[in-house]
């Protein structure tokens, strides 16, 4: 794939994982995670509704009042779990956002292509990882008023989902969805390039060697050293030319005339004597 491509998938990621994780944090101030109502006829109706931090009551007049949970040690161990999750999702989305704009390749903020990727990756781990959490706060709050409500011997007030419940539940998918999709995107080009790279390393050595070992005719000769040195190449003269003489050729075909012609003229006068 190009990387132009990636490119545009890394920023649909990143608009999906954003999109979620603003959904995720508008839960946390949002009353409806629970809510009940009381009473048979319109004009006595009364809403009891309440989130991870106060219960609050409303009647058919508008009017409501809300008052937070007035002992931190007295409330119950799922719902420390529920907030300790519910803040770390938040904050491991927004250091999955940072991470992202410091590995995407728009940006050019991480240096190198395998560290971008690199980061990226560890981006996506972090946008999964909040996801999750997400997802595990609403399931275990949703999960819980299920069991109340179900319960027949419960006998206090029961309760159903609220909206901020199925809220979190698409925010939470959509983190852990562009969380994946970066998560193979990333992934498979991080760990790839160091492979790439060890084969591209030696496949250039391979080629060196054999540019250094490739004569060509007549012109080129080479020269090879110990198994750790690099290849010398010497460009040598020709020896021979067809249609050019050199000048130890002239020399010695200028010497073998002259004696030549020494020898038939001393032939000539003793003959002619």
């Amino acid at each position: 794939m190009s990387r132009t491509a990636v490119m545009y998938i890394e920023i649909g990621c990143l608009v999906c994982c954003i999109c979620g994780w603003i959904l995720i944090c508008s839960t946390l101030p949002t009353e409806y995670w629970n809510f009940s109502e009381v009473g048979d006829a319109v004009l006595t109706t009364v809403n009891y509704y309440s989130n991870l931090w106060m219960d609050c009551a409303s009647d058919t007049t508008g009017v409501s009042d809300c008052k937070y949970y007035p002992s931190l040690m007295a409330l119950p161990v799922f719902l420390h779990v529920c907030r300790a999750l519910a803040i770390g999702s938040v904050i491991l989305g927004f250091w999955g956002a940072v991470l992202t704009f410091i590995g995407m390749k728009c940006t050019k903020i991480g240096g190198s292509e395998l560290v971008n990727a690199r980061i990226t990756l560890a981006a996506a781990f972090t946008y999964m990882a909040s996801g999750v959490s997400g997802m595990a706060v609403y399931s275990i709050w949703a999960n819980r008023i299920r069991d109340e409500f179900l319960d027949a011997n419960f006998k206090p007030q029961k309760f159903e989902l609220g909206a901020a419940l199925y809220i979190g539940w698409g925010g939470s998918s959509l983190v852990i969805c562009g969380g994946a999709v970066l998560c193979y995107f990333s992934g498979r080009e991080g760990f790839s390039s160091g492979s790439n790279d060890t084969l591209l390393q030696a496949d250039d050595y391979t080629r060196a060697r054999s540019r250094g070992t490739y004569v060509t005719a007549r012109t080129r000769g080479t020269y090879m050293l110990s198994a750790y040195s690099k290849p010398t190449t010497a460009i040598m003269p020709p020896l021979f030319h067809s249609g050019r003489e050199s000048k130890g050729t002239r020399r010695t075909q200028r010497t073998y005339r002259t004696r030549k012609a020494t020898a038939s003229m001393q032939f000539n006068m003793d003959s002619y004597v």
